[in-house]
């Protein structure tokens, strides 16, 4: 097996790389050269997981192909169309017989076809179907396309026969090969399953060794006194500082106005690595609210009484595998189906009627009692649904040996 090769595409997006890096590892460990094209920020993470990594980006800038398209992942249809030729001899050089990639590497789908082997397909998020996410984003009012991204759809339709191809062919990337689904399949009904088959369902969570090998941790709740306070934890990700910093800092003011009022209660609010005004961060800091520009989200959970959350993919299913009750306030995209899936199931009380909706103190300190009253009935379905993960998680080894029935 040792002189089978598979080439991975990930474009410079955390959580999708965080997705893929467990099929990486247990690809490798099958004997397999993993050759993963990424950004350089995944290069350590590469190497652990025993792949072999390409500097996608600094011998392919991005921004050479887009620098102007709103959402950022349009640019990455423009970057399919720019470079597709030089990859591709980079991609043979490799001698790889499948190619693997995150929805959003649309430059894998234009590559596969050229190189005459299948495609396995990792998807990018919760039930985000083609045919109902591409209407949405045709209305969504962050859209800004530049000049370069629309010639690049034309490209890709007339050379490289993609007749679907649009400013966001990056939702639409399906595979006729197979598609790795990285949830539990509780997530998914049965009625949105057709969409995405050829489908394995694989779960979020990172891998055995990778979830044990985690430390004690820093201590997260320098303010937090007693053993036995309420240890909140506010995190609204990456993604959504792009698009609705604003909307961000509203909501961030209101759970630190309302918790600063609370005792026996300390919270740690990350941001993301976000940049936020240094004197508006201060207005948060009270003495049982600490503020963080990046936490190690693992660790922090398994200490946490109640997670505040956009209800992110990974950040989801890491809260349930620690098993803490969330609030929700989705922002975009598949944020408010996947909240919405956690409150039918049990998870999760929300913060507000809509995404991004205004909300008072008092809804903040509401939730919290209504956690506070439901929390048997929480545990049990956390518990639950925990076991969903785990499930999804010993399935790993079958959905790996599928994928390598691709190399013959």
């Amino acid at each position: 097996m040792k002189h089978k090769a598979v080439v991975f595409f990930c474009m410079f997006e955390s959580g999708h790389f965080q997705r893929l890096r467990p099929i990486i590892s247990g690809l490798s460990e099958a004997g397999v050269s993993a050759h993963v094209f990424t950004h350089a920020a995944f290069k350590p993470q590469v190497e652990r997981a025993g792949g072999i990594f390409f500097d996608l980006f600094s011998r392919y800038p991005l921004e050479l192909a887009d620098g102007e398209s709103i959402p950022i992942s349009s640019r990455y249809v423009a970057f399919a169309a720019k470079y597709a030729e030089e990859i591709r001899r980079d991609v043979a050089d490799t001698g790889a017989s499948l190619l693997i990639n995150d929805t959003f590497a649309v430059i894998g789908r234009v590559l596969a076809p050229l190189l005459d082997i299948p495609r396995v397909n990792v998807c990018s998020g919760h039930n985000l179907p083609p045919a109902r996410i591409l209407p949405v984003l045709a209305k969504d009012p962050r859209v800004r396309t530049s000049r370069a991204c629309f010639e690049a759809v034309e490209v890709l339709k007339h050379r490289y026969g993609m007749a679907d191809a649009s400013p966001f062919s990056y939702v639409s990337s399906i595979s006729p090969d197979l598609n790795i689904y990285c949830e539990p399949p509780e997530f998914l009904e049965e009625d949105d399953r057709p969409a995405f088959e050829p489908l394995a369902f694989y779960g979020s969570l990172p891998s055995g060794d990778e979830r044990s090998a985690d430390g004690p941790g820093r201590g997260w709740w320098p303010a937090v006194g007693k053993p036995d306070d309420l240890k909140i934890y506010v995190s609204f990700g990456t993604i959504i500082w792009r698009y609705y910093s604003a909307d961000a800092i509203r909501a961030l003011n209101t759970i630190a106005a309302a918790i600063a009022g609370l005792k026996g209660v300390g919270a740690v609010i990350s941001l993301g690595r976000a940049a936020v005004d240094e004197s508006r961060v201060a207005g948060w800091v009270r003495s049982n609210i600490s503020v963080e520009s990046y936490v190690n989200q693992w660790e922090v959970l398994r200490e946490t009484g109640a997670f505040i959350t956009h209800h992110g993919m990974n950040s989801t299913h890491e809260a349930i595998f620690h098993r803490v009750p969330m609030i929700s306030y989705p922002f975009f995209w598949d944020q408010p189906d996947m909240a919405e899936t956690c409150r039918k199931y049990g998870l999760a009380v929300p913060l507000s009627d809509s995404p991004r909706g205004e909300f008072h103190e008092d809804a903040v300190r509401a939730a919290f009692d209504r956690i506070d009253r439901e929390r048997e009935a929480m545990r049990t379905a956390l518990a639950r649904a925990r076991e969903w993960e785990l499930a999804a998680v010993a399935g790993r080894p079958e959905v790996h040996r599928r994928i390598l029935g691709f190399l013959g």
